[in-house]
């Protein structure tokens, strides 16, 4: 069957909702064909709590989306996130039938197919499981063993979990607009398609997408993920933060976050003010530069410091080669990268999406790498193929097919 060439992709974020129609060409280019934005409401750290509020912002963006492109969305791929993610490793054996002993895709299947039948709570839903390395009669680290010979096929795999009621409001905002959900995906592995080169996910590195409610973290290493994440903060609390500590509206503070905020040591003097008029408070209400600044450093600090925390301590260590990836909205704030650098003491940089043509001005943003990285998702496993480690053949994965996509399509079928 042959691959469809338009993808759609829906974000609904805790701060703003976006949705992406994309062509992608044979040889893998990326055309923007519509682009929709919308505030969101209904939406706490990556979690719907109103449904109704959170229809309209998706509603919102999809029919700004399909107007811009001159198209419908009629299925979409969507991400998710929030503190009810969960991850853990494990791993599964299986022992080689066939009397030639090599390995054969049945093998793969069986094997993967162990990996996911761990037990899950009723509460709790499959949401990836995602091979991190086969090992093969005691043999780490290989990448693909279909044709090897052996007697014995273990598989290392990174398996995430949601809430089942979590993930079930998201599809019914979606399913309420008439647009089917192809399929879930957590969010930092969608970010990581759009910002992460395939050098750093060969030595080690760390993605931190900080969006509006939540901080989601993805490490990879030799090439694919080695560990998920979500810290239950984001850009919101820096503005809660501003708007507490200067006594002004929320809806200032977040102008005054996006507009004036830097962390970089090279900034106007400290005695500088921010006259506030044009900003909704029409006393003439000014503000310190400084005040401000201290302000954001402060949270951005705490972010940043708790992002090791949430990794393996037992690895730390021997993950960090390529350092630490940024993207997500507060990534824009300048100075960012070096505060980074200096509390982690790692190489830091700042991830956008790129290689993109079309209606992609306002997508070359940390800000959007989310909704770029469906769409990347989207090309990769349009047909369902489940996720291998580099250099296993996408034509013996197809008939693995039904042992990856089994949790999430029973959850879109209820």
């Amino acid at each position: 069957m042959a691959k469809k060439s338009i993808y759609s992709a829906i974000d609904v974020g805790t701060t703003k909702t976006c949705a992406v129609l994309a062509n992608i060409s044979e040889n893998n280019a990326m055309r923007i064909l519509g682009v929709g934005v919308a505030p969101t409401r209904g939406v706490q750290k990556g979690i719907v709590v109103n449904i109704d509020e959170a229809k309209i912002a998706i509603k919102e963006a999809v029919r700004k989306a399909e107007h811009s492109s001159g198209l419908k969305i009629e299925s979409a791929w969507v991400g998710v996130t929030g503190r009810h993610i969960s991850c853990t490793n494990s791993r599964s054996a299986v022992a080689i039938s066939r009397g030639d002993r090599l390995v054969a895709s049945d093998d793969l299947g069986r094997v993967l197919s162990a990996a996911k039948s761990i037990e899950v709570e009723g509460d709790r839903q499959l949401l990836h499981v995602i091979p991190r390395q086969y090992i093969l009669d005691g043999n780490v680290g290989v990448k693909n063993p279909v044709g090897l010979h052996g007697f014995r096929l273990d598989v290392d795999a990174h398996i995430i979990t949601a809430a089942a009621a979590a993930v079930q409001n998201v599809v019914k905002c979606i399913r309420s607009l008439n647009i089917e959900v192809e399929e879930l995906v957590l969010e930092p592995l969608a970010s990581a398609e759009a910002v992460l080169r395939p050098d750093e996910k060969d030595a080690g590195v760390i993605l931190a997408d900080i969006g509006g409610g939540t901080t989601d973290i993805a490490v990879f290493r030799d090439g694919s993920v080695w560990h998920t994440s979500v810290i239950s903060v984001g850009g919101y609390q820096i503005t809660r933060d501003i708007a507490i500590g200067l006594g002004i509206p929320f809806n200032v503070a977040e102008e005054l976050k996006k507009k004036y905020g830097n962390l970089s040591y090279d900034k106007p003097p400290e005695a500088e003010k921010v006259e506030t008029t044009g900003l909704g408070i029409g006393d003439g209400h000014s503000i310190l530069r400084q005040d401000l600044d201290d302000i954001i450093r402060a949270r951005v600090e705490e972010i940043l410091r708790l992002i090791p925390m949430e990794l393996p301590p037992s690895e730390y260590s021997s993950l960090l080669p390529a350092g630490l990836v940024l993207t997500g909205g507060a990534a824009n704030l300048p100075g960012t990268e070096m505060l980074a650098q200096d509390i982690l003491h790692m190489p830091v940089r700042v991830g956008v999406p790129t290689g993109m043509a079309g209606l992609s001005d306002i997508l070359y943003d940390p800000a959007y790498s989310t909704v770029v990285g469906l769409v990347l998702w989207a090309m990769h496993h349009a047909k369902d193929e489940p996720r291998q480690p580099q250099g296993f053949s996408r034509g013996k994965a197809e008939s693995l097919a039904r042992y990856m996509a089994t949790p999430i399509r029973r959850l879109l079928e209820k």
